[in-house]
């Protein structure tokens, strides 16, 4: 998993966007994830919305969304979640 990146779509003061952050940051060995507030750049702001947490992967030099993660899924749990969602995401 070290050579796949990812980015989390969020804003700050969204506890979600937090807790996702979080749970990735605690797994081992953690995934290399780039923070991305939304608020920051108004096409972002304007594509997601209120829709966040959003977790992209790096697939060919573009970013895909994955689909969205439950809240409650956390440790051994999440990791196998993001590694089953990065394979799908990468034979599709």
């Amino acid at each position: 998993m070290s050579a796949r990146r990812y980015r989390l779509l969020s804003r700050q003061g969204c506890c979600l966007c937090e807790g996702l952050a979080e749970r990735l940051a605690a797994l081992v060995p953690p995934p290399r994830v780039e923070l991305i507030d939304v608020d920051q750049d108004p096409d972002l702001q304007a594509r997601y919305g209120l829709e966040v947490p959003v977790l992209a992967i790096e697939l060919a030099g573009r970013w895909q969304d994955l689909p969205r993660v439950s809240p409650r899924v956390q440790g051994q749990a999440l990791l196998t979640w993001l590694l089953r969602q990065s394979a799908e995401a990468e034979s599709a």
